[in-house]
């Protein structure tokens, strides 16, 4: 099991940008494909993006497509979500989650065992 810990979120104006942060500990991060939910109040909660073990493939939501960016660091045991163009309909609480098996593809919540507890991302208009 690895523990996970989101920060950066925060409340921003339409076409700002944030930098989310999730610090993994207990386990060998290199090991674990690490992937980024958001879930809105009343919605289910969605796939944002995913990353490799070595940062080499990485896979988008289409609505985030060339706005966000997912990054990895394994020396510091952290991925990264760089969120440009925000739009309103960003806001949602934002959730980090690490995958050791790749049982399912990195779109689906069940590949991940473990997960983080959230930080809330606001987007004013």
């Amino acid at each position: 099991q690895v523990q996970l810990a989101e920060s950066g979120g925060g409340l921003v104006q339409a076409g700002g940008s944030l930098r989310l942060s999730c610090a993994a500990s207990g386990r060998i991060f290199s090991n674990y494909r690490m992937g980024w939910f958001r879930q809105a109040p009343g919605k289910e909660r969605e796939f944002v993006a995913a990353i490799s073990w070595n940062g080499a493939n990485t896979v988008y939501e289409d609505s985030v497509k060339g706005r966000f960016t997912i990054s990895r660091d394994n020396g510091k045991n952290t991925v990264y979500l760089q969120m440009d163009s925000l739009k309103p309909e960003d806001t949602a609480v934002y959730f980090c989650a690490a995958d050791r098996r790749s049982t399912y593809p990195p779109q689906m919540p069940q590949t991940y065992a473990d997960w983080g507890q959230g930080t809330q991302v606001t987007v004013s208009s």
